[in-house]
């Protein structure tokens, strides 16, 4: 199952190796965390997903682990035991048994309200039927037959099944999002892994037609400039599943997915969003920095030729949920020379979102409307990148809640207008809706300046008109709000992670500095929120706040040197 070219193990995947081989043995050496039906049940009453979650894929992460470091050894021929039919470790064997007597692969905050639990699909329970299949694949005729026999047939009753002709449809079959590629190509490979192994009765043909349905709606999600509008986090995760699937088809019947003009596009927008130093615009559901799985930069550098993002060193931690598909790839696919240098700008029209770079510094501003997936009401907001961080920022992805996915949504500081760096005009804030979009009236690019305006009167229920223009020269940013047609009460809102300090006519975040107009009073606030990993951290915002006639006003911000 390994390809031919794949790391043995140096270079840039040292590290992830290593701590394969740490966290195997603590797999070995600690007990599992069981998941209880007091933790199911917490969900369904207080709306948190973080207790079974924390359970769940610590048992993700040790099953990675266990398995990535038994496929290590096979291929050095060390600590393998060789006779078929035995086990390379008893704790693989025991945590495998273990998944398949899970009450649900499925998670608590995804239990469907229209068909019982054991004939849905999500993105966890496809995940999990891919990473064991692949399992059994990868170590066969070294796993307990028992074991393997039992692993074929949950896969199959819990996933497989459910997807072949006949059977009711999943709703996430035609989302033109991640759900869609996650789903339909973590099941794929499941299939494929396990027909490679006990061949000659084949899974994937009976399901590729509803594969292919479902991934064609993921793709249709991005327009034709190839944006993830749920945010770079996002693009690795649905995007990637897609690659990973694509690359395993190509190699067993000769189809080739990524033979696709927007499949490139998609593949190329890392790089178009890039701000340097490791950092990317928090757009959506995001993080301003992580780590893109490394595997699947190189893949795409190596098969489409597009530019991608200086790769971070992999290491097993970059994704919480450990999740096999970027693991093994990364650990297969990984290379040290990529194409990284990022161009000047970048300008995204379907998403109305534009990236501009100079030397130790960068700007990202987006339109679009309020309600794209895992939408913010942020239209016109931007980010402001400085000396090796994101200044004015975005506070990307919070806790995950049940009442996050329902109608408290915009009650959560991170998807609230309010905690994004657009204003509230006579009190009022953005609103959520399709109908809530930016209109792109400008796009220039002069030399390394840029202008990028947007009419957003559509983003509020008031009867003012609102334009804010975008003027970037490298190391300088000119944000201009132009009201009218009557006096108007503006809040204009500054969201940063760094604490501002104020003083007579300035306003200072570190390298950053504002010059306040005459007339504006100045107010800092501050704030705990809760991260996407549950962890609390206090973020900062600046309000300036005057009533003024119609017209234009300017905010000049200057990167110091």
């Amino acid at each position: 199952m390994l390809p031919p070219d794949a790391p043995a193990g140096g270079g840039i995947t040292e590290r992830l190796v290593r701590e394969i081989r740490e966290e195997a043995e603590r797999a070995r050496t600690t007990p599992a965390p069981e998941l209880t039906p007091a933790l199911w049940q917490r969900f369904a009453d207080t709306g948190d997903r973080l207790a079974y979650e924390r359970a769940y894929f610590d048992r993700r992460r040790r099953l990675a682990a266990l398995a990535l470091d038994a496929h290590l050894n096979a291929r050095s021929d060390t600590r393998l035991d060789a006779r078929p039919g035995t086990c390379p470790d008893p704790a693989l064997g025991d945590l495998l048994w273990s998944v398949c007597e899970e009450r649900a692969w499925v998670l608590p905050a995804h239990e469907p309200h229209d068909r019982p639990l054991d004939t849905f699909v999500d993105l966890f329970a496809a995940e999990t039927a891919h990473t064991l299949a692949e399992i059994v694949a990868l170590l066969a005729g070294h796993l307990d037959p028992e074991v393997a026999v039992r692993v074929r047939a949950e896969v199959d009753r819990r996933v497989l099944r459910l997807l072949r002709p006949g059977e009711p449809p999943m709703w996430w079959e035609s989302a033109p999002h991640n759900w869609a590629a996650v789903c339909a190509a973590a099941t794929g490979l499941a299939a494929l892994a396990l027909d490679s192994s006990r061949p000659p009765a084949p899974h994937l043909p009976a399901l590729l037609p509803r594969l292919r349905r479902a991934l064609a709606a993921f793709l249709s999600g991005s327009g034709a400039d190839g944006a993830c509008l749920e945010g770079p986090d996002y693009w690795s995760y649905g995007f990637g599943y897609f690659v990973y699937f694509a690359e395993a088809l190509r190699e067993h019947t000769g189809e080739d997915l990524l033979d696709d003009p927007h499949v490139r596009e998609m593949a190329a927008y890392p790089a178009r969003i890039d701000l340097g130093d490791g950092a990317r615009p928090a757009f959506a559901d995001s993080h301003a920095r992580g780590a893109y799985p490394a595997g699947l930069l190189s893949r795409l550098a190596a098969r489409l030729g597009v530019r991608v993002p200086e790769p971070a060193v992999p290491s097993f931690h970059d994704d919480p949920c450990y999740r096999w598909a970027h693991l093994t790839r990364t650990l297969w696919w990984s290379r040290e020379t990529l194409r990284t240098a990022p161009e000047r700008c970048s300008y995204l029209p379907d998403a109305a979102i534009v990236v501009a770079r100079a030397a130790g510094t960068a700007f990202a501003a987006k339109g679009g409307h309020n309600d794209e997936p895992h939408n913010h009401l942020d239209l016109g907001h931007f980010v402001l990148h400085a000396h090796g961080r994101t200044i004015l920022d975005d506070l990307g992805a919070p806790e995950y809640t049940r009442d996050y996915f329902r109608e408290g949504r915009y009650q959560v500081p991170q998807a609230s207008a309010e905690w994004h760096s657009v204003p509230l005009i006579d009190g009022a804030a953005q609103l959520p809706g399709r109908e809530r979009r930016a209109e792109v009236l400008a796009y220039a690019e002069t030399g390394a300046a840029v202008t990028f305006a947007l009419d957003l009167t559509a983003a509020y229920a008031t009867p003012h008109r609102f334009t804010r223009t975008f003027h970037w020269r490298p190391g300088t940013l000119e944000l201009v709000d132009e009201f009218g047609p009557a006096d108007v009460l503006v809040e204009e809102l500054f969201v940063s992670r760094v604490r501002p300090e104020a003083g007579p006519g300035v306003i200072t975040w570190g390298p950053v500095e504002l010059r306040v107009p005459p007339g504006w009073r100045v107010r800092a606030e501050e704030r705990q929120v809760r991260g996407h990993d549950g962890t609390a951290e206090t973020v900062h915002r600046v309000r300036l706040a005057a009533r003024v006639p119609p017209g234009a006003y300017r905010f000049l911000f200057t990167v110091r040197t």
